[in-house]
């Protein structure tokens, strides 16, 4: 697509496409592919940074010209506009967030009637209408804009709900680090009403500091909370809500691996849950092996939380994540969402009556590392037949007992490099050589 990126639109703000007049344009071509169908209704919600409020007022000034009622909702994370979209009866939703990305970017994504991504149909459409003249509808359509006041309190109710009645905290010391994004105001509630006592990092957004040194990005102050109180967890969340880590009571780190098992594992024993689990090209291989040995097959998909959701659509199944920390429980959201998927954690924690390090445990992950090779420009890896050589050597060093994964980034320009087996310093020894290896065919380019 000419636009529209794996997650949707984004970039650096005041440089192209993440300007003022571009955002405008958006919203017009939005709401003109909607309002063809006969949908005239679209929620807007935005992160914490400083920019969300130019792009909101630029989309919905768009949006009405295009005549096509808007609904804001303010600070929300990503899964709840999703979630309101659909109980709002919206055509569409849209997101201006640049999730765990520094204050300086920012991006819009749109979800679907359902809640779900929007299909490519439709953005091919949005693409083509981005090209046209912008035609405002005449005034008697104009569209108008409310705020939406309780949106808050709706996404709270819905989070609670997607566990058991009567499911309580009480007893337990969490701390919640909010990355000063759209979580803020939420999560903390959350557990608070669910009883537990809640210690809260990263609530204090000014608009610049999101995703700065805090959230499930940057992990260590909320490792240095949970050793000074004591905690029995400590949960981070990235700018926009829709991913998270979680930190056990020694300090030890639970990624998205970890965290998908233990619901996966939880659903199985209580449950019967007897569908499959998607991960990503970038999954642990013993993520792999504990779910086959619950069991359960297991499938990668392309990295990208969209990828991982389409795949587990065509399936059928409920349960699927990435290392990253995006999880999807389908049978509790539409979408990923990193307050639900933490809330099933605790509650698995709870129902097991042991500590969220026993969890952490049950799982047994092959030594796996990641190098970044930035790139000046876009590059082809399919035409670096001297670096496919070395990947193909490595794998077969490994014997079955390792893999390789080489990948063009998606959202920033880099070259990822991955590679994990069940020996540590032989993974050391292959990503850095293959790392060389890429830089050396990327200078040549």
């Amino acid at each position: 697509m000419k636009y529209f990126g794996t997650d949707g639109i984004r970039g650096r703000v005041g440089q192209w496409p993440m300007t003022p007049d571009f955002a405008l344009k958006l919203g017009w071509a939005a709401g003109k592919a909607l309002a063809a169908d006969g949908f005239r209704k679209v929620v807007v919600g935005k992160d914490t940074r400083i920019s969300g409020y130019m792009f909101e007022s630029a989309l919905e000034a768009g949006l009405i010209a295009a005549g096509v009622d808007v609904r804001l909702l303010g600070p929300m994370p990503t899964p709840a506009i999703a979630y309101l979209t659909r109980t709002l009866r919206a055509s569409a939703g849209i997101v201006i967030s640049a999730s765990h990305n520094p204050f300086e970017d920012n991006g819009v994504k749109f979800f679907g009637a359902e809640g779900s991504k929007l299909p490519d149909e439709v953005e091919l459409a949005i693409e083509a209408l981005l090209d046209e003249p912008l035609e405002v509808v005449p005034p008697d359509r104009l569209g108008k804009a409310t705020r939406i006041d309780d949106a808050a309190g709706r996404y709270i109710e819905f989070c609670k709900a997607t566990l058991a009645l009567g499911t309580s905290f009480a007893g337990l010391r969490v701390v919640l680090d909010c990355a000063h994004g759209a979580t803020y105001h939420i999560a903390p509630k959350v557990f608070a009403e669910l009883g537990a006592e809640v210690v809260t990092l990263g609530v204090a957004p000014d608009g610049l500091n999101i995703n700065a040194d805090c959230g499930s990005t940057h992990p260590q102050a909320l490792i240095d909370a949970v050793r000074m109180h004591g905690a029995d967890m400590g949960i981070a969340y990235d700018g926009d809500g829709d991913r998270v880590v979680m930190v056990d009571e020694s300090g030890a780190i639970l990624d998205g691996d970890d965290i998908l098992y233990a619901i996966v594992r939880d659903r199985v024993e209580t449950e019967g849950y007897a569908g499959g689990v998607v991960g990503t090209l970038m999954s642990n291989l013993g993520l792999e092996v504990a779910v086959r040995e619950l069991g359960l097959p297991f499938e990668r998909a392309k990295v990208g939380d969209r990828h991982v959701s389409e795949m587990l659509r065509a399936q059928g199944w409920a349960y699927g994540g990435e290392s990253s920390g995006h999880i999807l429980c389908l049978d509790r959201s539409g979408t990923g969402d990193g307050i639900v998927s933490s809330l099933q954690v605790v509650a698995a924690m709870r129902r097991r009556n042991e500590p969220l390090s026993a969890l952490r445990n049950s799982i047994i992950k092959f030594p796996q590392l990641m190098l970044n090779v930035p790139l000046a420009r876009k590059v082809e890896l399919s035409s670096m037949e001297d670096v496919w050589q070395h990947v193909r050597a490595i794998e077969a060093g490994f014997a079955g007992r390792g893999r390789v994964v080489l990948r063009a980034s998606g959202t920033e320009p880099l070259v990822r490099v991955m590679v994990e087996s069940d020996d540590a310093s032989r993974t050391l020894e292959a990503v850095e050589s293959l790392a060389q290896i890429v830089r050396a065919a990327v200078g040549r380019l």
